[in-house]
């Protein structure tokens, strides 16, 4: 039953696939439209080279794969090969929608959402009824998918004011925020610090710094910081470093009281950011809004190449006073021996940051997109 009481028996399509940034969000969202309606049938698309394949099984939605559709970035011969590629990933995105009788879709960006936005939207399709589009856009500046779906959506919807449409589409989006999982955004800190810090063989006291480049770890952040171990050891702060399974990081212990404890991946993110006191991170969309959510002080360390949008993502949290930015260059050992180390060290100055993050953060953002989309469908029913 719903909140209101009433089965809908909606059916929603989420188009997210590709990297965890554009998946993660979407389930997010797909879990709360069945907390909110648990009569609600979700319907993941994806392609077979996408992390999709795993997460979202993972979490137990169907998934239903459609042809990938990357858009180049240079004139090349696969632009020439586009226009057919978009025919079929189109045809076979419609037979997804009529097979699962779709209310909406939503989509959050990537080569996934494209098709769906043009399978689904109106003045596009040829189906017998156009299916309404919510579109979600996480980053400061929005992906070509997004671009287009925004000209085709009912309802517009952006992490950040400013993601760069001009007319009716982004620039005029509603401002929700990214949608992070429950398992996130309900996460006790306070509560679950020391079975995080047993878990991880951390000291049940004294001050805990989290480095983390991504799934895939960065190879910058793991010299600049475990170049400054010793540095850090001798301020009596232990340090819990994910570097990423293709790379290596080997550190001398040099206190025993302040470990440094690395490994190639985090199977547990909610125990990770509860041990620890602050984050020296990269400032893709979706960590900057996990780590707001749960208001960890942090060392933004945007990628140093792309189109500027990670440092765009940080900067609302920045601005507020939640973390700190820094130029990948910047980043040494010598930094983090002089500025990282002290912060770690001042308890009131990260207690003063961390609720500046919590306020910058949106820890409701799933629920409030998953109203949405309920709104959307219910009223393409009509």
């Amino acid at each position: 039953m719903s909140e209101s009481g009433t089965s809908s028996g909606l059916s929603v399509v989420v188009a997210g696939g590709g990297t965890a940034g554009h998946i993660e969000p979407a389930l997010a969202v797909a879990d709360a439209l069945r907390r909110l309606d648990p009569s609600v049938t979700v319907t993941a698309l994806g392609t077979e080279r996408g992390l999709e394949t795993t997460l979202v099984p993972e979490r137990g939605y169907p998934l239903e794969l459609i042809p990938p559709v990357p858009l180049p970035r240079k004139p090349t011969a696969d632009l020439l090969r586009l226009p057919g590629r978009v025919r079929a990933s189109v045809r076979r995105t419609r037979e997804v929608l009529d097979g699962v009788q779709a209310d909406v879709v939503v989509g959050f960006g990537g080569y996934v959402a494209l098709p769906a936005y043009l399978a689904a939207g109106k003045g596009v399709t040829r189906r017998r009824r156009a299916v309404p589009v919510v579109v979600h856009e996480a980053n400061a500046s929005a992906g070509i998918a997004n671009k287009i779906g925004a000209r085709l959506a009912s309802r517009v919807l952006a992490a950040v004011p400013g993601s760069g449409v001009a007319g009716r589409g982004l620039s005029d989006a509603e401002i929700v925020g990214i949608p992070v999982r429950s398992s996130i955004t309900g996460l006790d800190r306070a509560g679950l610090r020391a079975q995080a810090r047993e878990h991880f063989g951390l000291p049940a006291d004294g001050p805990v710094l989290l480095v983390t480049g991504g799934s895939q770890g960065a190879r910058s952040l793991n010299e600049a910081v475990s170049g400054a171990a010793e540095a850090l050891a001798a301020g009596g702060v232990s340090v819990l470093h994910a570097y990423g399974p293709k790379n290596s990081v080997r550190v001398d212990q040099h206190n025993p009281a302040a470990p440094y404890v690395a490994v190639p991946y985090l199977n547990r993110m909610d125990l990770a950011l509860a041990a620890a006191d602050a984050t020296v991170c990269r400032s893709g969309a979706m960590t900057v809004a996990e780590i707001s959510a749960v208001g960890l002080p942090a060392v933004y360390v945007p990628l140093p190449h792309g189109n500027g949008e990670q440092e765009l993502n940080a900067r609302p949290v920045v601005a507020a006073g939640g973390g700190l930015l820094v130029a990948d260059a910047d980043l040494t050992s010598e930094y983090v021996a002089e500025s990282v180390v002290p912060l770690l060290r001042d308890p009131d100055r990260l207690a003063a940051m961390g609720a500046a993050a919590a306020g910058a953060g949106h820890r409701d953002a799933a629920d409030a997109v998953a109203r949405i989309v309920l709104e959307v469908a219910k009223g393409g029913r009509r």
